[in-house]
């Protein structure tokens, strides 16, 4: 059986909802969905992540609205980062936060599920926002380095697990890093910028080095290399016209799980004014 996974950062999960977020689930509803820079209160995604499962029974996707399992993790900041995850699937442990971070900066920002299969196949999938950074801002990168240390920790962890034959592990997120020039439309002028600096790729050399974290970058190795295709593009200018765009959305998995991986999809909207995000959902087909 195959399963659907889909990340996607939401650029704030009220206005995406009301420039189609709702209507976009209803005719996709992924078995997972991971969501980052969910952006708003308890009291406020609750009833929209109803509205979310709601969807899921009236799609014939689950027999009632107790089949669909929801996490989240609000950030400590007002409007800022926030990630959530949803599931189709059964849901046996949940768990919040990364290692040890505790500042208000780092809230709202990792999230993991164990997630039951079809078929008895175990996962674990977390839910990953790492923020932008901004090398004016010395204090910032510091914050940046700091989570992505933590992530090399647990991605370690999730890695032995997986070896020693546990849970397949997926991390699905906005990692707001590019990693090669394939990722980026403009490398060169972007080199001394956060989110293309040798400092920040060097983090993602480390994921997918397989004599280090070994973790699979799914959907580069199922569109080779390409340029492209990107996940985001910036809201100045005609970026999304001209498709001037960044490949900072990730899933990340272990070998067993990314070797199940079929076939992926980013969902870039038709047109400037019909998207809900300033990223594009990607989403991975995993035959199980």
């Amino acid at each position: 059986m195959s399963i659907t996974v889909t990340t996607s950062n939401l650029n704030g999960i009220r206005a995406a909802k009301r420039k189609g977020l709702i209507e976009w689930s209803d005719a996709k509803t992924p078995d997972i969905w991971c969501m980052q820079e969910v952006r708003a209160p308890q009291e406020e995604i609750d009833p929209i992540f109803d509205q979310l499962a709601a969807g899921y029974v009236s799609s014939g996707k689950v027999d009632g609205i107790d089949g669909v399992d929801c996490l989240n993790e609000v950030c400590r900041i007002k409007g800022r980062a926030g990630v959530g995850l949803l599931s189709a699937l059964t849901i046996t442990e949940k768990r919040y936060g990364l290692m040890d971070l505790t500042d208000d900066v780092d809230s709202g920002r990792w999230i993991e599920a164990d997630i039951t299969a079809p078929g008895g196949a175990e996962l674990t999938v977390a839910s990953v926002y790492v923020h932008a950074g901004n090398t004016d801002d010395p204090n910032k990168m510091a914050q940046k380095y700091r989570f992505l240390d933590r992530m090399l920790e647990r991605m370690a962890q999730l890695r032995d697990i997986a070896a020693d034959g546990g849970r397949q592990a997926l991390l699905c997120g906005d990692m707001n890093i590019a990693h090669t020039p394939l990722d980026i439309k403009n490398a060169k002028a972007n080199e001394k910028n956060s989110g293309f600096l040798p400092e920040e790729r060097a983090y993602v050399d480390r994921w997918l080095d397989s004599q280090d974290l070994g973790f699979v970058d799914v959907m580069r190795r199922l569109a080779g290399p390409v340029q492209g295709p990107y996940t985001w593009w910036s809201q100045r200018g005609r970026a999304f016209d001209n498709n001037v765009g960044w490949r900072i959305d990730y899933q990340l998995a272990t070998p067993g799980l990314a070797a199940k991986a079929v076939g992926f999809d980013i969902d870039r909207a038709s047109s400037y004014e019909t998207r809900w995000s300033d990223h594009a959902p990607l989403s991975v087909v995993y035959d199980l």
